[in-house]
């Protein structure tokens, strides 16, 4: 199943930089992974937010949430999903 995913990254404002970018740097490594595993297939940013859009492909919701929690900056992310089904055009 293919998922598009929004997420906004709700850090604070006042989280030390040191903490900030061993955040970041973990969330990349991890993204990493996850497009090594074939899960993340495509991800965009989004101008003049801090947030993304992202093409999922899991066997199911719950692998899909699975994935999005083990990201390390999960607890801050505000994230919407979207299943996605084939346009009959695309058959």
């Amino acid at each position: 199943m293919e998922f598009l995913v929004r997420s906004e990254n709700r850090l604070p404002a006042d989280t030390p930089a040191q903490r900030r970018e061993e955040l970041r740097s973990a969330e990349r490594a991890r993204a990493m992974e996850l497009r090594a595993a074939g899960i993340l297939k495509r991800l965009w940013r989004v101008p003049g937010r801090n947030a993304t859009v992202g093409l999922y492909e899991a066997a199911d919701p719950a692998e899909l949430h699975d994935a999005l929690m083990s990201l390390p900056m999960a607890p801050w992310l505000d994230v919407h999903v979207e299943a996605l089904a084939q346009h009959p055009q695309e058959r």
